[in-house]
Formats: C-alpha cells, sequence, structure tokens
C-alpha cells in the first residue's frame, strides 16, 4: 500500500496531496481584489511552492484546471500563464468560467504532476 502525504493539511481540505508518484493540487487562488494578472501570478507561485514541497516542479505538470470568474479575462490570464509554462512541457489544459468562492476572486487554478 503506498503512502499518502498530505501538505498544509487544515480542517477542511489540504493544499496538495501526494500518492503514488502524483501530486494533486487543491484550487489556488490569489489575493482577493487584485488584478486577473496579479491574481494569476500570485497562483502560480503558489503552484511553484507546493509542487517544490511535494517534491515536483512545473515541468512536470500532467493537467491543469483553470476557473476564471470571466472568459473576458482569458487573454489576461493567459499573458502570466504562456510566460511561466516552459516551452515543450505544455499540460493537458481546461479553461472555463465559473463562480468562484468569492466575488473577489478572479482565477483558480488546479494542478496535478508527476513526481
Amino acid at each position: 500500500m503506498a503512502d499518502i502525504k498530505r501538505i498544509e493539511c487544515g480542517n477542511r481540505m489540504s493544499m496538495a496531496v501526494v500518492h503514488n508518484g502524483i501530486a494533486y493540487l487543491a484550487g489556488q487562488v490569489g489575493k482577493p481584489g487584485d488584478s486577473v494578472t496579479e491574481q494569476t501570478r500570485e497562483v502560480l507561485a503558489q503552484v511553484d511552492r507546493l509542487l517544490a514541497e511535494a517534491g515536483s516542479d512545473k515541468t512536470r505538470i500532467l493537467t491543469a484546471q483553470i476557473w476564471l470568474a470571466d472568459m473576458a479575462d482569458f487573454a489576461e490570464m493567459n499573458a502570466v500563464w504562456d510566460a511561466w509554462v516552459p516551452q515543450g512541457h505544455c499540460p493537458a489544459r481546461a479553461t472555463g468560467e465559473a463562480k468562484l468562492a468569492t466575488p473577489d476572486y478572479k482565477v483558480e487554478i488546479i494542478v496535478t504532476a508527476a513526481l
């Protein structure tokens, strides 16, 4: 039976769970009220930090789910994303529009990565 490692485990959820060579990250959001650009930068910095703690990095991301509060922000988010993802290491990705936890959140990103 493979061990399960929980990273930043709280009452409701963990920020990441590692099992069987895969890191599953919870949805990451930026500081409420910041611009889409700033929230995306903050989210991706959190993803980098959590992946490092799990023993992985952004070149090992398998899938990404991106939720935007407004699809009109797609190009603004993509400008940050495109500068962040290393060339040749693009994950499978889906982007959609959804109501997020509060109206102050503009972007939420969920990733799964290999170790």
